[in-house]
């Protein structure tokens, strides 16, 4: 309903016309603005997940009729007693200078609440906003007192006792909070009120507990049976030893809550809501294992349970409850195994650290960000070893982060107040009678006669200026502003395609260009983003001139956008729904419900299903049908309440009236959708459409990024040479060359192509192909490699030990291709020659010199490898390093006479 209350609804569609709404909505809170996740389980009235009941008014009835139908439906309709319920209502606030409300007041006093039942409360508690800016406004809440008897419990109203909650909140927006932070008045006054469910089926089913009631009491038995511990007693705080009822509230709330989010298209992941459903999962499951010490698997074992719960009123529970128990299961495995991997971080790091040190911040981040390990149990495990964590420095990689993440789209934000209307503007428009804007010419063009499009002219008249969130007149030269016309052809954003650009003259001005950069739909009026060369004015008469190979090749994309989803259903099953798409010049993308990831002949079998339609050159039908008919359509998408009635229907290939007659098959054998986009008149236009992209979003969804037409070809091409390359390689690795530079440089192609194939534009089956080929050159490439340098080790050591025949210590020079060839010389010989250590030099073309060197057992502690590496390689201006064993290191040529007498004499002072 947001677009109601912003005036942003387009004026012909159904939600326009909405004055009155009762509804009941799933609602999640956990963080943010409202709600704590960990304070969830802590007290019995708290939820994730509620549902929400409520009762909505449109510049319809307001305070009166709000008070006195929620009043009639708490005493006369429930019966619940009057003298157990309190309303509150605002107190005012000096600070902004609003008083106190006491419309409502008196309201409530006529409808015969008790004075000493009529409470004020400041801004805090009795005034209601969403975000920092929008509609917002006094409320009234109505609370339940358990205990009753007659008192009065007034003085425990809003002071967080479990005795007295709020049931009911009755909001009146009749505010706009601005960006500078002051309130004007909303042009249309709205009721928003909202009473949680499960606290008043508490009240009606008289307990003390919502987890009392039967939303709860078959997952809490469910709980029971599956970790056989002790039974739920509703204890909180104190009295509640080792957490266990506050376990079974935890596991019951989060449950809930997971599979009301999978079922609606929201997987555990690592950004925004999906983020959020992860740290819910992952609490649950810490609360299974941890406290209720339950076996893994318990959290998706009571899926069928919530089911049972809440599948009347919401089916589609029903129909994915093994999808919701799969993904449960997966996420549970896979935390389990990073608390795994984090607690050996915490143990190796903490073996590491200088003692009496803080844990480096940096480490506890990481463990937070990559492996989503929560920061209480890093407390907590920190805690048991008696050190605390850099908590300064781990805040100030919080806050970085938080900066970097608002500099996104924050950024973006502040560019398009220009063609996003207020709605103080809005009401302005209506109340001026500014008629909204005619964008009917969007869709004027035809097909020339060598099958070129022409796009029709258009003329236009300004009808007034927008800029820094204010209707102009007239808008100076060099400024931005948002242009409103009484018809355009420009398309704008909209249903996931990119707006038009272009630009426009004014009349018999040919010379002087207004760039258009972007445009915008908001409540019905088209609002083109221009920059003024010149002064611009309301009244002016403009030409529309749209970017014509932009808008052809959005079109093209748009209609391959339909061919792909048609084509994705066909091959993969009509269960696979669409999840999101964008549309640009430059290519698509398409995110869908999948069961697991699409195969290499699946994607070519989709191109294949789209190249067909392409070749056949199918009509592409369009027509504007009124909403009830267009319902009809079997197969068709759920249809959005927002959508303009009568709506835009795209069928391919089938005239629109076939598809609109009653049972008519028509539409599940081709693609038919509803659409506000610009498409081709004919699917032969785009010429081919390569998939250059698939991948998991999250677990379930996956999306394709296509192209078409000549970037298509092109993807194909490079596709081809590329594979030509592999093929290449894959010849030469046959020919099993006996050379360890020359199966290196093979290795290091190998690694090159790995990278190109990964990051360049080709058809994505091809990829999938090649790179499972050159996975495989690489793992023949590193075996061969690895054999070739152990014969030539095996070789060189022999004919060492035949020089040197039994000595207790060897020092030679020795040619080897690379330090690791060396090392493996040191250790053949030492394995050959127990008794002996060994230390090798080999001076290499570029002048360098490895150095490797191995001490014999019988020689420790007083020799040290590592120790006599050292001193040989600081003798040759280098670096070296090891156990006391084995080690290695390199220097430079000049110095290895020098290093051959360091090393004997070495040897010789420890032996």
């Amino acid at each position: 309903f947001k677009p109601i209350f912003l005036g942003t609804v387009h004026p012909r569609s159904e939600l326009a016309q909405h004055r009155r709404v009762v509804n009941s909505q799933k609602c999640v809170r956990a963080g943010g603005k409202h709600n704590d996740l960990e304070d969830v389980g802590r007290d019995t009235y708290h939820h994730t997940f509620f549902e929400m009941l409520g009762n909505w008014s449109f510049g319809d009835y307001f305070k009166e009729e709000a008070c006195s139908m929620a009043w009639e439906l708490l005493t006369e309709v429930y019966e619940i007693p009057r003298d157990r319920l309190y309303v509150t209502y605002f107190g005012g606030d000096s600070l902004l200078g609003l008083s106190a409300d006491e419309e409502c007041r008196d309201v409530w006093l006529r409808l015969g609440v008790p004075a000493s039942h009529v409470l004020p409360f400041p801004l805090k508690d009795n005034f209601w906003e969403m975000g920092d800016t929008g509609p917002c406004g006094p409320c009234t809440e109505i609370h339940y007192d358990y205990v009753g008897g007659g008192r009065n419990a007034a003085a425990l109203v809003n002071q967080g006792s479990p005795d007295v909650v709020e049931i009911w909140n009755l909001v009146f927006m009749q505010y706009s909070r601005e960006v500078e932070g002051n309130l004007l008045p909303l042009p249309q006054h709205h009721v928003d009120t909202g009473m949680g469910l499960e606290r008043l089926v508490t009240v009606l089913q008289n307990k003390r507990s919502n987890y009392d009631t039967d939303l709860f009491t078959p997952i809490l038995d469910a709980i029971h049976k599956g970790c056989r511990g002790p039974r739920y007693q509703g204890l909180v705080g104190d009295a509640d030893v080792g957490r266990v009822n506050m376990a079974y509230r935890v596991v019951a709330d989060h449950v809930r809550t997971l599979c009301v989010c999978i079922t609606d298209g929201i997987y555990p992941g690592l950004s925004g809501a999906e983020l959020v459903l992860r740290r819910i999962l992952r609490r649950a499951v810490r609360f299974c294992s941890e406290v209720l010490h339950a076996p893994p698997g318990l959290l998706a074992s009571l899926v069928p349970t919530v089911v049972e719960v809440l599948g009347d009123a919401y089916p589609e529970l029903t129909k994915n409850a093994d999808q919701i128990m799969d993904i449960i299961n997966e996420n549970e495995t896979t935390f389990l195994s990073s608390l795994e991997r984090g607690r050996r971080i915490i143990e190796r790091t903490v073996q590491q650290m200088e003692p009496s040190t803080n844990f480096p911040a940096e480490v506890a981040w990481s463990l937070y960000g990559n492996l989503g390990f929560p920061l209480d149990l890093i407390d907590l495990m920190l805690e048991e070893k008696g050190i605390s964590l850099d908590s300064a420095a781990f805040n100030e990689l919080v806050l970085e982060d938080a900066k970097r993440k608002a500099g996104g789209p924050q950024a973006g934000q502040l560019e398009d107040t220009n063609t996003r209307l207020d709605v103080h503007s809005l009401a302005q428009l209506r109340s001026g009678n500014v008629p909204a804007t005619d964008d009917s010419p969007k869709y004027a063009y035809t097909l020339g006669q060598h099958g070129q499009y022409e796009f029709s002219p258009c003329q236009a008249t300004v009808l007034m200026l927008y800029r820094d969130q204010s209707l102009q007149k007239e808008v100076g030269a060099g400024q931005r502003c948002g242009v409103i016309l009484d018809r355009t052809n420009f398309y704008a954003e909209q249903g996931g395609q990119a707006s038009d650009q272009g630009y426009m003259i004014r009349l018999g001005q040919q010379d002087i260009l207004f760039p258009v950069e972007s445009v915008r739909l908001c409540g019905g009026y088209v609002i083109h983003e221009v920059t003024a060369v010149e002064t611009l004015r309301a009244g002016d008469q403009v030409q529309l001139f749209v970017d014509e190979a932009q808008r052809l090749a959005c079109m093209t994309n748009h209609t391959a956008t339909h061919l792909l989803n048609f084509a994705l259903r066909h091959i993969l099953g009509d269960n696979t729904e669409q999840r999101g798409s964008h549309v640009t010049a430059e290519r698509l993308r398409f995110d869908f419900d999948t069961k697991g990831p699409v195969t290499v002949e699946q994607l070519q079998q989709v191109e294949q299903v789209v190249q067909d339609v392409i070749k056949r050159n199918e009509v592409v039908h369009m027509a504007e049908v009124p909403l009830t008919l267009a319902r009809r359509v079997r197969g068709l998408r759920a249809v959005d309440e927002g959508y303009p009635d009568p709506v835009r229907i795209v069928s391919l290939g089938v005239p629109v009236e076939s598809v609109l007659t009653r049972d008519s098959e028509a539409a599940m054998q081709t693609s038919v959708e509803l659409c506000c986009g610009t498409h081709l008149l004919q699917t032969g236009a785009m010429e081919d459409l390569a998939i250059i992209s698939e991948r998991q979003l999250v677990k379930g969804i996956s999306r394709v990024i296509a192209v078409t037409g000549g970037q298509a070809k092109q993807a194909r091409e490079v596709g081809q040479c590329l594979a030509m390359e592999v093929d290449s390689v894959s010849l030469r690795m046959k020919q099993r060359s006996t050379s360890i530079p020359e199966m290196q440089k093979l290795s290091k192609e190998v690694g090159q192509l790995t990278k190109v194939v990964a990051s360049t534009a080709i058809p994505q089956w091809q990829r999938k192909e090649l790179q499972t080929t050159l996975k495989a050159l690489q793992r023949t490439a590193n075996t061969a490699i690895k054999k070739l340098e152990v014969q030539q080790a095996e070789e060189k050591a022999q004919s060492l030990l035949e020089k040197h025949c039994n000595q207790p210590v060897i020092i030679d020079t020795v040619p080897a291709d690379s330090l690791s060839i060396l090392m493996k010389v040191v250790n053949q010989l030492c394995d050959k020659s127990p008794g002996t250590s060994v230390l090798l030099l080999s001076p290499q073309v570029s002048g360098e010199v490895f150095c490797a060197c191995q001490v014999s057992k019988n020689c420790l502690p007083m020799f040290s490898a590592a120790d006599w590496a050292v001193a040989v390689c600081t003798q040759m201006e280098g670096k070296a390093g090891g156990s006391p064993v084995v080690a290695k290191g390199s220097g430079n040529a000049k110095g290895m006479q020098g290093a051959l007498t360091t090393a004997l004499k070495f040897a010789q002072s420890k032996l």
